[in-house]
């Protein structure tokens, strides 16, 4: 069974024109969403806000044991 499945996606993906191009275009915009986006737009907090591994760790540790306000 999987290596019918296999085989089938195997023969699909090789014979493919088109979809080699549109597989580029995905990697090409995976890349930029990951890489280049995080860059800019997710900063690491702790390691800016924090200056040791001790200080970063108590806040991570104060805001998981934080007691819960949602009810």
């Amino acid at each position: 069974m999987f290596k019918s499945a296999f085989s089938m996606y195997y023969d699909g993906f090789r014979s493919m024109v088109v979809g080699r191009t549109l597989w580029k275009i995905i990697f090409i915009k995976l890349f930029i969403m990951f890489a280049v986006l995080k860059v800019f737009f997710f900063p690491n907090f702790l390691a800016t806000n924090f200056d040791t591994d001790a200080e970063r760790a108590d806040h991570v540790l104060s805001n998981l044991t934080r007691p819960s306000t949602d009810k």
